[in-house]
């Protein structure tokens, strides 16, 4: 038995599907996240809905953007480069949703039941995608559980 242990020690192992599975379905949450963001860009500029206009929300709303696209595109590098761009990015993702609760709290950003039901969307969206990106792969490496 040791024998076929050590022999398969050395075969080199195939790609992990479930490891791959799990960086497309971050992906699917970043592209939720930008798509979301992109929407409520779109409302603070007034292109979508009239009514809503904030050009300091949406101007920020666009960097956040932004920085989810980049980290959407991070992940088609190796790991585990790939999972600490999504890490980085929705983590700032989340910070910036957090200020612009606050900001709706003091009174200095828009107020409207649309702008806080989609920033409580965003931030379930954000926290659930990070979660899932904090989750370990079944690849098995010196982090993983014994």
């Amino acid at each position: 038995m040791k024998a076929v242990a050590s022999i398969l020690g050395r075969v080199p192992q195939l790609p992990d599907r479930e490891g791959s599975g799990a960086i497309w379905r971050i992906r699917c949450f970043l592209l939720l996240q930008i798509v979301i963001f992109l929407s409520m860009v779109s409302i603070h500029f007034s292109l979508l809905i009239g009514g809503y206009g904030h050009r300091a929300a949406g101007t920020t709303e666009s960097v956040i953007a932004a920085l989810l696209v980049a980290g959407l595109l991070l992940t088609w590098t190796p790991p585990p480069w790939s999972r600490r761009a999504a890490t980085a990015a929705q983590s700032i993702g989340i910070l910036g949703v957090l200020v612009g609760l606050l900001t709706i709290a003091l009174g200095i950003g828009p107020r409207t039941t649309l702008d806080l039901a989609l920033n409580g969307a965003l931030l379930l969206t954000l926290i659930a995608g990070l979660v899932i990106t904090l989750r370990r792969s079944g690849v098995a490496g010196p982090m993983a559980p014994a």
